[in-house]
């Protein structure tokens, strides 16, 4: 089943999505990768806020290369989302719903998308060109000093991505396989 979505989101907006759905993603999507994921974690605990709010918020583990002129940014594909894995519990405990990146996820993950009534949305890897193509402004929110791994504000519109994780605690890497073998 394919679904639009709108950033920022709540967890009703998230409740119908199931691994293997297809989502048009829209709105804002803050990019951060593991060395952005490890200052928010500092900042976390010396009381501080991270770079945005994590209400609802949607974060893309991609460092977006430049862009060519008239483009808003080069290549924007996924990293590896188990980069992230070690913080992403906190994260989404802090009001985080949505992850965008692409590879399987650890058993914390899993069980802090369930309970909190998030998802895991994976981007194509290797259509790094085709998910620029969504983006259509990008803003620079902090850490400039990690290059393109800096924290980013995305204004993206229909982001093509697949449901991996759901909020009932489905996940596409093991009923996909599952499927393919069953012969369905």
């Amino acid at each position: 089943m394919q679904h639009t979505l709108s950033t920022p989101c709540a967890r009703q907006d998230l409740a119908a999505l199931r691994a293997g759905d297809t989502v048009l993603l829209s709105g804002t999507v803050y990019t951060a990768r593991d060395a952005a994921h490890k200052r928010m974690m500092e900042l976390l605990d010396a009381g501080g806020e991270p770079p945005f709010p994590l209400a609802g918020s949607a974060v893309y583990y991609v460092g977006p290369t430049p862009g060519r002129p008239g483009q808003v940014v080069g290549s924007a594909g996924p990293t590896t989302s188990g980069r992230m894995d070690a913080y992403s519990p906190r994260l989404i405990r802090l009001g985080q719903l949505v992850m965008i990146g692409k590879g399987a996820r650890s058993e914390a993950v899993k069980r802090a998308v369930k309970e909190c009534g998030a998802v895991y949305l994976a981007a194509l890897g290797g259509a790094g060109a085709l998910l620029a193509a969504s983006i259509r402004q990008a803003e620079l929110v902090a850490w400039p000093d990690l290059g393109c791994e800096a924290v980013r504000r995305l204004t993206v519109r229909d982001m093509p991505l697949t449901v991996v994780l759901d909020p009932v605690g489905g996940d596409l890497y093991e009923s996909g396989p599952a499927a393919y073998r069953a012969g369905r």
